[in-house]
């Protein structure tokens, strides 16, 4: 790439040839179908049937119709350009329950999906887990359990050993994280439990899946195939320099960011994350050899970024502000860290009121490549929500969006000048969907959905995304 400079944000930037330019989704937000072709309940689909937890009671039962409507969605993926298409296996799907046999239909599902990708020049990657637990192995305790990591890695196994002459790219997890503090902590995600011992327990269990779905995937693929995690890692700033504020800095990066870092890159946890949590859990759960078990060769590191987190020590005897940007729970999704508050970063803000502030993205990347040299990265996530509704003569236009990738691809740009190996960029989402808690009120997609007809519209931003994909050069946003 071309050396960054001062006028990097206005200069036409040129991308490597090869670079993937991509999209990305999630099983239970696009797909619907909830009840067919042997598909057994998630999480997910248990928590939009508990009042009060999804915004107007909404759910994923028919989401985009994606299962139904993949062949057009395909092509309207080829349509702009994409080069890769990031999409993630519904474990309900192709494993009813948890365990026991493959679906054949379920993984038919996913074998005409690739077969589809394949056939218009798309490479597939797919990620094994995107928060859809079978709701099964939720009455079994869930991520908190050990058995369940161990139930993730024969599904990986089953998924890799069906799917794997068609896809050769495969991440295990996508955002960890938000799977155990916002799931177990907060319990503003499925399952919606709020005991932060518990939310320990799952992310080390979700690490050790991790590690053990990496081995099965590897027993099972051809040689060739590559085999990441996609990380939603914090992108941390003090609210002043002082001390106290550097350690509250210290203390979300522990809970944030290297407790999966650690284990998965390094094969330990921080000390400090232990000493963090000790009023909370011994970590005995934490066994000998798991460790070694998580620490697997990556191919390439996925990484997750919407906006940046600044943060500080809450003043004595007052409650900590939590404007995190991860909904508005009861309880903390950061166990160890009670006395860090959150503070809304500065600058113009999207629908979900997160802070549009590309130079995170900057810091991620950059720091990653000082930090593991070697490591090939993936921006695996990054979009923005806007208030998107068509005009009168039926398009939707969408200039804030454009705005928003654009600054962030050239972010991508400057940071791959200054050293990180960043080998593609899937923006989220492909199409409007099912937005989690929020249900169908957050539009995140290149294509507008209307929830009534199903009807795909390309935005704006689609538009102007195609010709930089089909280029691979940074044009300046609004122009096609």
């Amino acid at each position: 790439m071309t050396p960054s400079d001062p006028g990097a944000a206005t200069a036409a930037l040129r991308f490597p040839a090869g670079f993937h330019w991509g999209a990305a989704t999630s099983a239970y937000q696009i797909e619907g179908a909830a009840a067919e072709d042997g598909r057994t309940p998630s999480i997910w689909d248990a928590f939009c049937r508990t009042p009060g937890k999804v915004h107007r009671g909404d759910t994923g039962d028919v989401a985009a119709d994606h299962y139904h409507r993949f062949r057009e969605d395909v092509r309207l993926m080829a349509e702009l350009g994409l080069t890769a298409y990031r999409f993630s296996i519904a474990w309900p799907r192709v494993r009813p329950t948890g365990r026991g046999p493959a679906s054949a239909r379920g993984l038919d599902f996913y074998r005409r999906l690739a077969d589809e990708l394949l056939a218009a020049g798309i490479t597939p990657v797919a990620t094994l887990y995107h928060w859809d637990l079978p709701q099964e192995l939720e009455e079994a305790g869930g991520w908190p359990e050990r058995r369940t990591a161990e139930h993730f890695a024969a599904y990986a196994a089953l998924a890799g050993e069906a799917l794997g002459d068609r896809v050769t790219e495969w991440t295990t997890l996508n955002e960890p994280w938000c799977s155990a503090f916002l799931g177990y902590g907060s319990g503003v995600h499925a399952p919606g439990r709020t005991d932060p011992a518990a939310a320990l327990r799952a992310a080390h269990h979700l690490n050790l899946g991790h590690g053990l779905a990496v081995s099965a995937l590897r027993s099972v693929l051809p040689a060739g195939a590559r085999v990441s995690v996609a990380l939603n890692l914090h992108a941390l700033r003090p609210l002043t320099g002082s001390a106290a504020d550097r350690d509250a800095v210290r203390r979300i990066d522990a809970v944030g960011n290297r407790v999966f870092l650690g284990p998965m890159l390094d094969g330990r946890y921080p000390e400090d994350l232990f000493a963090d949590t000790a009023q909370l859990t011994d970590w005995s759960f934490v066994r000998p050899g798991d460790p070694a078990a998580i620490h697997q060769p990556l191919d390439w590191l996925g990484v997750n970024y919407y906006t940046p987190a600044v943060v500080s020590a809450a003043p004595e005897g007052a409650d900590p502000a939590r404007e995190d940007g991860h909904g508005a729970g009861g309880a903390s999704p950061w166990p160890g860290a009670d006395r860090v508050a959150f503070h809304q970063a500065p600058g113009e803000r999207t629908a979900m009121d997160w802070a549009v502030d590309a130079s995170g993205l900057y810091e991620l990347l950059t720091g990653l490549a000082r930090s593991r040299p070697g490591l090939p990265l993936m921006v695996t996530e990054n979009g923005a929500a806007y208030p998107d509704e068509p005009g009168p003569d039926g398009t939707v236009d969408d200039p804030d969006r454009s705005a928003y990738v654009h600054a962030h691809l050239a972010a991508l740009h400057r940071a791959a000048a200054d050293g990180a190996d960043v080998r593609g960029y899937f923006l989220w989402s492909l199409l409007d969907n099912f937005e989690w808690a929020y249900g169908y009120a957050r539009r995140f997609g290149l294509v507008h959905v209307d929830y009534r007809t199903l009807a795909r519209t390309p935005k704006s931003s689609a538009r102007w995304y195609a010709r930089v994909a089909r280029s691979g050069v940074l044009h300046p946003p609004g122009t096609v």
